[in-house]
């Protein structure tokens, strides 16, 4: 790993961390509130790809791990990753590394309208998958109600599957990837 990808990977690591002071939005009947940091989860691995995006969620787990207080609220610490949002926070570096696998694949040919399917499929949809049968496990309820109450953050989440979308293409030329492409 070079020098400028470890810096690429500290500082998604970074920004996500800093989407943590936009405050979330808590839901009266599930106990995972709505935050912008699935944004940069997004960002991260269309921008990145899959190794260095992989790598930076990692980073952020750990730091939420050793207690920094990386998420809303100023949560953090083990604790966090046993609890009705670990599934979430668990789900985002796999999350980040489909989104950079695939928006490798077919980087060549990119349009801003597949980098919004390569989204919503492993940005919004594989988070939730994974995110709320864990909270269902950790809040003692179905499955089937823990992915019914997930329901609640697909309209937020495909939104800013289209704000990253926008974001990464904008700043497609500057990518990790892009130097890779050209190498």
């Amino acid at each position: 790993m070079t020098t400028k990808e470890m810096v690429y990977a500290a500082l998604f690591a970074a920004l996500i961390s800093v989407l943590a002071l936009v405050p979330p939005i808590p839901l009266g009947f599930i106990p995972v509130p709505i935050t912008v940091q699935t944004l940069g989860v997004m960002i991260a691995g269309a921008f990145l790809g899959k190794k260095i995006s992989g790598i930076s969620l990692i980073l952020f787990l750990v730091l939420v791990a050793i207690g920094l207080p990386v998420l809303p609220g100023g949560r953090a610490g083990l604790s966090v990753l046993v609890g009705p949002t670990g599934g979430y926070l668990l789900s985002w570096p796999i999350a980040a590394f489909c989104i950079g696998y695939a928006t490798e694949k077919v980087w060549g040919s990119l349009k801003v309208w597949k980098m919004i399917v390569i989204h919503i499929v492993f940005g919004v949809l594989l988070i939730n998958v994974i995110g709320a049968p864990f909270m269902a496990f950790i809040t003692n309820t179905s499955v089937w109600a823990g992915l019914v109450g997930g329901v609640a953050f697909l309209p937020g989440d495909c939104i800013k599957a289209v704000i990253a979308a926008i974001i990464v293409w904008q700043l497609k030329a500057i990518s990790p990837i892009e130097a890779r492409a050209n190498r």
